[in-house]
């Protein structure tokens, strides 16, 4: 197995992206708090954020918070070209880029020290190729794995460089909260705390055994290579996604069921053109849910075979919703998402000759056709006329 010796992969992840662009193109919002998004927070600048405005917040508890922040609508389309020339500069950059999201990448620069000098060097023309060519602050973390990398590049946010050298890794991961580490959300992080874990430090100690005892066969192994800083996934150029997911903030009011079902058809809608676009299958679907106490919970099927239907897709979703209805009728809900996992290629499905009937998939396929020749809302279902679909936030392409 490669070990690297040297401190050479960025970790690039854009500063409060939306809120960054909205400040770059209007002088007056720059040094203000600025809110993206009326209904649901979609982004807080960090002057918003040191009020407490996060990211999926209602409103009005935002404005609450900060009443004197400015409240803009978003714009998706000049979030997308921000991207595109943020990753162009990641290219002129190295060859070898992994995007992680529209507003950040890990970037490999080992063997490039002959032409570009360090990797800290070169983290730092990084930044400002990015403020030159693009004017949007970038934070960036280097080390010699991934995880560490954003690790770094979280703790220096915002506007910073973090270098972790090597052999220093563990002095500066331990004394970290255990918040830090990937995979551990509240849920996790409650398991730990009431157990008097509140640091990396203390899950390092912990051995491998113990720690899938309290938190099962997964998330103990991952955490466990994680606390010692093992990682050894590579830069990967080119990969495809393993699962694709769209999910809609739906604020505190109460939604019926009809509500929920409406919402739920747009997402697959969605995810559905995206899937075929893509020219992919999934075998697994799942429903994210966040309640009004903020605790979460997925349910998840797994399809006898791939598919790219989008009626397959909708009537598993249906059932997997309506499963879940009580809790939702218990709790109430703030957000509704769904994924589409285990994806694979179209040609994984084992084709048939459609004797008797059109072949599944040409509604799909025409639908497509029209929303691709002229716009998306070219054609919609009766159910979601009038109805606000929530933003289509931008993504990388796949």
């Amino acid at each position: 197995m490669f070990v690297r010796t040297e401190a050479t992969i960025l970790h690039a992840d854009l500063d409060a992206f939306y809120a960054s662009v909205e400040q770059r193109d209007d002088a007056s919002l720059r040094g203000r708090p600025v809110i993206v998004g009326g209904g649901v927070v979609l982004a807080a600048s960090y002057e918003a954020k040191a009020c407490g405005v996060r990211t999926a917040m209602g409103g009005w508890q935002a404005r609450a918070l900060c009443p004197d922040a400015v409240v803009v609508p978003p714009r998706m389309k000049a979030y997308s070209a921000a991207s595109k020339a943020v990753f162009s500069v990641f290219r002129n950059t190295t060859p070898l880029v992994e995007g992680i999201s529209i507003d950040e990448a890990f970037l490999d620069v080992a063997g490039l020290k002959r032409l570009r000098g360090e990797p800290a060097d070169i983290a730092v023309r990084l930044r400002e190729d990015v403020l030159r060519e693009v004017g949007l602050p970038i934070t960036v973390g280097v080390a010699r794995t991934k995880f560490l990398a954003k690790v770094a590049s979280a703790v220096a946010k915002p506007d910073g460089l973090l270098v972790v050298p090597p052999g220093g890794e563990l002095d500066f991961l331990h004394p970290l909260p255990v918040e830090r580490l990937w995979g551990v959300g509240r849920v996790t992080a409650e398991r730990l705390h009431s157990r008097g874990i509140t640091t990396v430090a203390q899950v390092a100690d912990l051995a491998e055994g113990r720690l899938v005892s309290m938190l099962g066969r997964a998330a103990g192994h991952h955490l466990h290579a994680l606390a010692h800083n093992r990682d050894p996934r590579p830069v990967r150029v080119g990969k495809r996604r393993g699962s694709i997911g769209s999910q809609r903030a739906l604020g505190r009011r109460p939604r019926t069921a009809e509500d929920l079902d409406a919402i739920l058809l747009g997402i697959v809608d969605r995810l559905g053109r995206r899937l075929r676009a893509a020219h992919r299958v999934c075998r697994t679907v799942v429903l994210r849910l966040r309640f009004a106490d903020s605790s979460r919970a997925t349910r998840s099927h797994t399809l006898p075979e791939p598919t790219a239907s989008t009626q397959v897709v909708l009537s598993t979703a249906r059932d997997l919703l309506a499963g879940a209805m009580p809790i939702i009728e218990k709790q109430g809900i703030t957000l509704l998402g769904l994924s589409l996992a285990n994806l694979d290629d179209e040609n994984a499905i084992q084709l048939t000759l459609p004797f008797g009937k059109a072949p599944e998939g040409s509604l799909d396929a025409t639908l497509d056709d029209l929303r691709e020749r002229y716009g998306a809302a070219a054609v919609t279902r009766a159910v979601l006329l009038g109805k606000d679909q929530g933003v289509q936030v931008p993504l990388l392409p796949d």
